[in-house]
């Protein structure tokens, strides 16, 4: 039997096997291979600093870009606008306020630290089923084998097995919104300026990379999305200028443009049962304000905190007290920030006016206290 089994290669599984090895854990990684991803990850300075303290930071630095400004526009036709703002990263001492990262540099970083750890090892293929009882957590792979573990941490995404498996619920909302992700190529320099459109279909968001390019993610209605995809390079390439407002110049799109349905859901608790969860396994957030990965990262630091106690204390890692320990650290960061991405994101589809005025006023309040804006700049960054 093994410490710990974590199910899922994405980012957050991996981070998180990685962690819990180095811990001192024996770990296996249960995980698919990934299919290619082009799209990026705006990792922001409290994700920065875990990574940076694992060591990998130096590796991934070379391929990210620094987002040094946050500007949101109200990119919308409504009664009541709210003023357009830019938080800089100098405000809270920091050169930046977080970096964009190719997703398929992380998950290659992440992945050859992990190889090279000792006290893991990694399956290839999937989990089809897991048994959590008294003593261990019984999973089944996809070729018939077994594996037992005394910790079971889920990284299996939204649509979880092993959560559903340890009885825990997350009801996940689908909004009338899809989400378009991709990377654009700009004729003017975006200057480590990150720009957040609030539109009413869902934010419309810039996010810096290297050189004449830029991440971007378009959220609009399903019908919409459809239309968008049809349209060929050019004709595509005016309508993301257009949405823009010109602010980069002629935009082309460049790669794949891919689309995902927004849901949004948190997990009712963040362990049982031998079982942790860790990204969207347990929360499903819109795309605003760059939330969700980060609260993934931060989700695998705090498992691996929990294993290294009990570690330390000689404690069974998939007991109660390690559960108990996970749970409190995680549960209000997790609930909380669900809550407020929500509520943002439906404010801006909402078409009742006191919700766009109630958002123009708040945004005003920011722009005008000083400590009330480096406090939400603080609290959003996660650290």
């Amino acid at each position: 039997m093994i410490d710990v089994a974590v199910i899922g290669g994405g980012p957050a599984g991996l981070l998180a096997a990685l962690l819990a090895a180095r811990a001192g854990a024996e770990v296996a990684l249960v995980a698919a291979p990934l299919r290619a991803d082009t799209r990026t990850t705006a990792l922001l300075d409290g994700s920065v600093a875990i990574l940076r303290d694992a060591g990998l930071w130096p590796r991934l630095e070379g391929a990210a870009a620094p987002l040094r400004r946050l500007r949101l526009v109200d990119g919308g036709r409504r009664l009541f606008r709210a003023p357009e703002i830019t938080f800089d990263s100098s405000e809270v001492g920091l050169d930046a306020f977080g970096w964009n990262v190719p997703n398929a540099a992380l998950t290659a970083v992440l992945g050859e630290a992990l190889a090279a750890e000792p006290g893991a090892r990694v399956i290839a293929g999937s989990a089809v089923a897991s048994r959590p009882d008294e003593d261990q957590v019984a999973i089944t792979l996809e070729d018939g084998s077994a594996l037992a573990a005394r910790l079971v941490i889920a990284a299996d995404g939204r649509r979880s097995l092993m959560r559903e498996a340890a009885g825990i619920e997350l009801s996940l909302r689908r909004q009338p919104q899809t989400a378009l992700a991709f990377c654009a190529t700009h004729e003017r320099a975006h200057e480590g300026v990150s720009t957040e459109f609030h539109c009413e279909e869902g934010p419309f968001t810039l996010v810096p990379m290297p050189g004449l390019r830029s991440s971007v993610v378009w959220v609009v209605t399903p019908e919409r999305a459809e239309e968008l995809r049809a349209l060929g390079p050019e004709a595509f390439g005016e309508a993301l200028t257009r949405r823009a407002g010109r602010l980069l110049g002629a935009m082309r799109p460049d790669g794949p443009i891919g689309a995902f349905p927004v849901e949004v859901g948190a997990a009712t608790r963040m362990a049982a049962r031998r079982t942790l969860l860790v990204g969207e396994a347990a929360h499903v957030l819109p795309p605003i304000g760059a939330q969700g990965l980060n609260l993934g990262v931060r989700d695998a630091a705090a498992a691996a905190r929990a294993i290294a106690a009990a570690i330390a204390e000689r404690r069974d890692v998939g007991g109660l007290a390690t559960l108990g320990a996970y749970s409190r650290d995680r549960a209000s960061d997790v609930w909380s920030r669900t809550v407020a991405t929500d509520a943002l994101n439906r404010s801006l589809m909402s078409g009742w006016p006191a919700a766009h005025a109630a958002r123009g006023a708040g945004v005003r309040a920011l722009a005008a206290i000083g400590p009330l804006r480096r406090f939400v700049m603080r609290q959003g960054l996660g650290r």
